[in-house]
């Protein structure tokens, strides 16, 4: 099926994701800390990674980031596992890169349709393109095959989940999407708790987009209701 690489100081937890991956089909790399695991990552380039953050010698928080500094894994989807499960450090981890932020103790089913939510997004057409056509609107490009969205004639090179909320967006734009629909849509589940999942991968996907246009935001923040695009752009002076 899938090939995953799971980085874990704690040796049971490591089997216990390892037995109940391989058991639907996966092949799983292992490593007990966090150098030994980006190493794994460099040598399997897996479609996956499931990251514990509290290890020796390097924390997982590192090894994310260095995952998505290096050309050859930054679009490697990184779930990260670990009893952190306060706000401020899911937000430390997805600014450090994760996608997707599990809390220990957690439950196997639940593990499983994270593991499947980001596996669905970890392959080059989104599940939610039906086709891998080009996607245009306003002065935006969506190219699936590259994971890259067009802004007049910059590229930006975004990772699956960006990708995959751009692509929700520009599907509906125009349309305000609520924070529950696009976790629907994205992650694949709707948990009330996990609204700044959404939060931060937006404002770094905003972040990349705006980089590319100077003068230019493209997705706007509706209080109390979601997010919108604005394919044609707006001036960041009137960006909300």
């Amino acid at each position: 099926m899938a090939k995953v690489v799971a980085v874990d100081d704690d040796p049971s937890i490591v089997e216990l994701v390892k037995i109940n991956l391989e058991m639907q089909g996966h092949q799983v790399f292992t490593a007990k800390d966090g150098i030994e695991g980006f190493a794994q990552v460099q040598q399997e380039l897996p479609s996956l990674v499931i990251l514990d953050v509290m290890m020796p010698e390097v924390d997982g928080y590192t090894v994310a980031q260095r995952i998505r500094k290096n050309k050859e894994t930054e679009h490697i989807p990184i779930l990260m596992l670990t009893a952190l499960g306060v706000l401020d450090d899911k937000v430390k981890g997805f600014d450090a890169g994760a996608d997707d932020y599990l809390v220990k103790p957690f439950d196997i089913p639940e593990l499983l349709v994270r593991v499947r939510a980001l596996l669905r997004r970890s392959g080059s057409v989104p599940s939610s393109t039906t086709t891998p056509e080009v996607l245009a609107a306003g002065d935006l490009t969506l190219i699936p095959e590259n994971l890259e969205v067009k802004i007049n004639d910059q590229i930006v090179k975004l990772t699956p989940t960006e990708f995959e909320i751009l692509n929700c967006l520009m599907q509906q734009h125009g349309q305000t999407l609520s924070l529950g629909k696009l976790l629907q849509d994205v992650w694949g589940y709707s948990p009330e708790d996990d609204v700044e999942t959404i939060r931060v991968h937006v404002r770094h996907l905003r972040a990349k987009m705006e980089k590319a246009s100077s003068e230019k935001s493209y997705i706007e923040t509706i209080y109390g209701g979601g997010y919108r695009l604005i394919p044609e752009g707006m001036e960041k002076s009137s960006k909300k």
